[in-house]
């Protein structure tokens, strides 16, 4: 095989034309096309698919940069036999990203450490895979954001290039009391997506306890009525166990304590059963 040391010129019309994945390979490949009698056809789309993937490989970087999501809560790493059969049922169909064409959203109820903020950012990170853009943030994050925003007179513009992810994610929405300000961005960045893109959003709190969010009956229902409008319901029951329970135990060398009085409490209060 002839040894190819490359053409200078060839190299700074790579570079000047952003090809680098072609510049950083083609010597190898000319030397295999040499070797086994390629055609210049051949050669040349074997030179255009490196590209194209390396391309690919670099927007997904810079996707996964930019979503903010945990890198360690991958599909892979939950424990999905734990998970409900419905669960298990449709986590592989929302992991395509069908529902983010339809501006869908996703709500995961459950428990703390049973594993909903995992789920979500599991489907997250598939989502990533089918070059859809996400950006997570705890539901405080985002509404502090929002709220600097509307002091500098800004709300609208800050809405609008959220509105650059189809998919974003709010993570413990209550877990933090809201005061009214807070209720107000909040419901006003939910109302602004409604029908338009999609959120994800996990929460420890049943529908009926969502007045503690949005502080009155009016805005809470008006909130509710726009997040599950068009939407999957994910709810974990009491009876899945703790994982971040189960991991303390184990670095502990202890067993778990049984609770043996949980009983199955329904997260869609009776008003949706989900898809």
């Amino acid at each position: 095989m002839k040894h190819h040391n490359g053409d200078p010129s060839l190299d700074m019309l790579l570079k000047a034309m952003k090809m680098p994945s072609i510049l950083e390979q083609y010597r190898e490949v000319a030397g295999l096309a040499e070797r086994d009698g390629w055609d210049f056809v051949r050669f040349l789309k074997e030179l255009l698919l490196i590209e194209f993937e390396g391309r690919r490989q670099r927007k997904l970087e810079r996707l996964q940069k930019r979503s903010r999501l945990p890198k360690e809560k991958i599909l892979s790493g939950l424990d999905m036999s734990r998970m409900p059969t419905k669960i298990r049922r449709i986590v592989p169909e929302l992991c395509k990203g069908g529902f983010v064409d339809k501006a869908e959203n996703i709500l995961a109820f459950g428990l703390p450490g049973r594993g909903k903020t995992h789920l979500i950012c599991a489907i997250g990170h598939e989502l990533l895979k089918n070059e859809i853009p996400v950006l997570f943030f705890t539901t405080q994050e985002l509404v502090s954001r929002l709220l600097r925003a509307k002091r500098d007179y800004e709300l609208d513009l800050a809405i609008k290039k959220l509105d650059r992810f189809p998919v974003i994610i709010l993570d413990d929405i209550g877990y933090v009391k809201q005061n009214r300000e807070e209720m107000e961005v909040l419901f006003t960045f939910l109302s602004e997506r409604y029908e338009r893109r999609s959120v994800m959003i996990t929460s420890n709190l049943v529908f009926s306890q969502w007045e503690q969010i949005f502080k009155d009956p009016l805005t809470t229902a008006a909130a509710i009525d726009r997040i599950v409008h068009h939407s999957f319901i994910l709810e974990i029951p009491e009876t899945v166990k703790s994982y971040r329970m189960d991991e303390a135990c184990k670095r502990l060398g202890i067993k778990p304590v049984e609770d043996q009085d949980k009983t199955d409490k329904s997260y869609d209060d009776g008003t949706i059963k989900g898809k």
